[in-house]
């Protein structure tokens, strides 16, 4: 259990000279800013919470940086113990032969009990193995929802939409009120990956590829998704739908300065927006299209998970096993979820939370945590696909042809499809 921790204690270093007798042990991450910070507060608290083990939390650059580091690390024999890795990663550090120690193994290894559902729906599935078992620890996790402009839409006259449907209804609406009724963020998480995942639809073969590398192929030419994007075009060409590109920032701009309705962004953008948005927001569900027959479950998680890295003495292991537990503690995942707007994703710290009255003050904190709680469908528990960093760069290539009105849909998806199972066969040849 967590300990209640003195300031003074707190303000115990979390170097390897906290301890003379500690264990030693290293966290490599892809965290910048406040949400690196957090990090360090995190491995203070586990320092200050024990003396077997001494965690030193290293910034590696971004999300990109860090899997690379702790790759070659890996190679020449000096990684760390623990891997931040981000979710297009996931496979690469996955199915590198012998690099890491399935964290469910680890833990149980340690002499602690593991249950797999004391995790939220959404997250408890993208880091596992196909059987189930967890192979990286979720860690900061987020859902993409839609954040609202209640101003807009009073002086629209409607309501926020759950189903695409109900957009296209409102969207001439909106646009006649004066505001661009839709933006996002990133098309490749949010209108791509969880497009499969909120309507239920399959992703890639081998079951998105948790089965094997071998002969996983994309389905992007998936005519639902065909439509989707020729539905974004149409409302682009008709001003209902703003693309500003694949910066994030870019597209989310627009919506803090109060000049759309709605903006398709990530859960844990809410503490930010809380200081830039220059209006009252709120936010609900990433919509649906209720055409689809299945569609309405729960997203796919973005962020990272924690990856303990092979080769490491029994020592270390353990130390590995404790900081995880520590980590997915109520009282920590609490901490953590409110410091940084990543979802809790643990149904306890959930709970936690809820209790105190966090959700009351804070309602938008709790919209992705409720998407994630959503119903299971065959197709929302993720994807596992190599070279996916290198994919997502193909859509985003793409994407920004079909806005600019240099090719069509179709074909847009017929490149994304073919360059993109090119570079899964060629994961597969390397895998390992």
């Amino acid at each position: 259990m967590f300990k209640k921790i003195s300031m003074a204690a707190m303000a115990v270093s979390f170097s390897a000279s906290s301890s003379f007798a500690a264990t030693n042990i290293t966290w490599w991450h892809g965290m910048g800013g406040r949400n690196g910070e957090v990090i360090n507060e995190v491995a203070q608290k586990f320092n200050a919470s024990q003396s077997a083990c001494a965690m030193t939390p290293v910034s590696k650059g971004t999300y990109e940086e860090a899997l690379a580091a702790g790759i070659a690390a890996f190679r020449s024999g000096e990684q760390p113990n623990i891997l931040q890795v981000f979710d297009a990663g996931a496979a690469t550090i996955i199915n590198a032969k012998g690099a890491v120690v399935p964290a469910e193994d680890l833990i149980k290894n340690a002499g602690y009990k593991f249950d797999r559902n004391a995790f939220i729906p959404g997250v408890r599935y993208f880091y596992a193995a196909a059987d189930g078992k967890f192979v990286g620890m979720p860690f900061n996790s987020s859902a993409p929802i839609m954040y609202t402009n209640p101003e807009a839409l009073k002086k629209a006259g409607v309501e926020a939409p759950k189903t695409w449907e109900e957009f296209e209804a409102i969207a001439p609406k909106l646009k006649a009120a004066g505001y661009i009724p839709l933006v996002q963020s990133q098309l490749t998480w949010e209108f791509t990956e969880n497009f499969f995942s909120r309507n239920n639809i399959q992703f890639a073969t081998n079951k998105n590829g948790y089965d094997s590398v071998v002969d996983t192929k994309l389905k992007v030419t998936d005519p639902n998704l065909i439509m989707m994007f020729d539905k974004l075009k149409a409302w682009s060409d008709e001003g209902y739908f703003k693309y500003y590109g694949a910066g994030w920032s870019d597209n989310q701009k627009p919506f803090e300065e109060g000049k759309v309705a709605l903006w398709i962004g990530s859960s844990g953008s809410f503490g930010g927006l809380k200081k830039t948005a220059t209006m009252p927001f709120s936010a609900t569900f990433l919509p649906y299209w209720g055409s689809i027959k299945g569609a309405g479950t729960h997203s796919f998680i973005g962020g990272a998970a924690l990856f303990a890295m092979s080769g490491k003495s029994a020592e270390e292991n353990k130390c590995v096993a404790d900081f995880f537990q520590f980590l997915t503690s109520p009282e920590i995942q609490k901490f953590y979820h409110q410091a940084t707007g990543y979802v809790a994703i643990t149904e306890a710290a959930y709970e936690l939370a809820k209790k105190e009255g966090y959700y009351d003050k804070e309602p938008v904190a709790e919209v992705g945590i409720k998407q994630l709680k959503l119903e299971d469908g065959e197709w929302s528990k993720g994807y596992r696909l190599g070279f996916y960093p290198q994919i997502r760069e193909i859509m985003e290539r793409e994407y920004g042809r079909i806005f600019s009105g240099e090719t069509s849909v179709k074909d847009a998806f017929d490149t994304i499809e073919k360059e993109g199972n090119q570079l899964l066969e060629r994961f597969a040849k390397t895998a390992g």
